[in-house]
């Protein structure tokens, strides 16, 4: 799409207030999954995180790796099985979860953001005592359940206007690894950074009243409205963990979340940056 220069600017200058209203405040980003598998659409992901940053939006990134776990372990002949949704994870899975999260995939993105004029540091919720964990229990093996957060790293590279990376694995007070849920994770980090809003970028629209129909997306949803539309089966599924998960965040003072569709380029920008919109909005009130 060819834009003049005289449109650029009315562009930017709509844009204005909601810069302004963002600027130097705290937007935690959860990514991961599917929007993750396309390098194009990865590229314009951190493309936008890098923009957010330089005008002078506070990003924080929180990112799964379900596709690049599984490619893993199928190539170590090692069996994938998911119980409600999580996956079971013993030792020997576990030590490649954190391979995969904590290296590759978590530095893979820290490299791509600094490729593209930006600046991240890559972190695990093992890094200083950032997600403490009990087990989840027995069923699920090494599935996290947070139980303590410190987000003092997090906090300074904020303040360096860096962008911290967070892999989604956490630890205990015996040195254990655990895997954690991404959403949890995401909810988790933005509560005790007390953000302005948190991101879900996923596979969907946003939450739609008709599953099959994405002129029926919902652009607004109060968390008192949730259980009414659990009951009439709009949210259901995959989405119930992830609507809690919005919802402690919520509750825990974060002023708004999003679920937005990653597929569609620069998302998180039209979600952001214009009055319309592009996903569903969730508030406490």
């Amino acid at each position: 799409m060819n834009i003049d220069n005289q449109m650029k600017a009315e562009i930017l200058a709509h844009a204005l207030p909601n810069i302004q209203m963002y600027r130097k405040k705290i937007i935690v980003v959860k990514y991961g999954g599917n929007a993750m598998i396309n390098q194009e659409l990865k590229e314009a992901v951190m493309r936008d995180l890098v923009l957010l940053t330089t005008i002078g939006i506070k990003v924080v990134l929180v990112h799964g790796g379900g596709p690049e776990i599984n490619k893993t372990l199928d190539k170590m002949n090692i069996e994938s099985k998911f119980v409600d949704g999580l996956r079971v994870t013993d030792k020997e899975t576990v030590d490649v979860v954190q391979m995969v999260l904590a290296g590759k995939v978590n530095k893979d993105l820290v490299c791509q953001i600094g490729n593209l004029g930006g600046h991240a540091i890559g972190l695990s919720g093992m890094d200083g005592n950032m997600l403490r964990c009990k087990a989840l229990d027995k069923e699920h093996g090494y599935v996290g359940e947070i139980i303590e957060t410190n987000m003092e790293a997090v906090n300074e590279i904020l303040d360096k206007g860096w962008i911290p990376v967070i892999s989604t694995v956490g630890y205990d007070e015996n040195g254990n690894c655990y895997n954690i849920n991404a959403d949890t994770v995401a909810a988790e980090v933005a509560g005790a950074l007390e953000a302005e809003a948190l991101i879900s970028m996923t596979d969907i629209v946003g939450l739609l009243r008709d599953k099959d129909d994405p002129s029926t997306l919902i652009h607004r949803v109060y968390v008192s409205d949730t259980p009414a539309l659990i009951a009439e089966g709009i949210i259901s599924g995959g989405m119930i963990p992830k609507i809690d998960s919005m919802t402690y965040a919520l509750r825990q003072g974060v002023k708004k979340a999003f679920i937005i569709d990653g597929r569609v380029p620069h998302s998180i920008l039209m979600e952001m940056l214009t009055d319309e919109g592009m996903g569903t909005m969730f508030r406490l009130r």
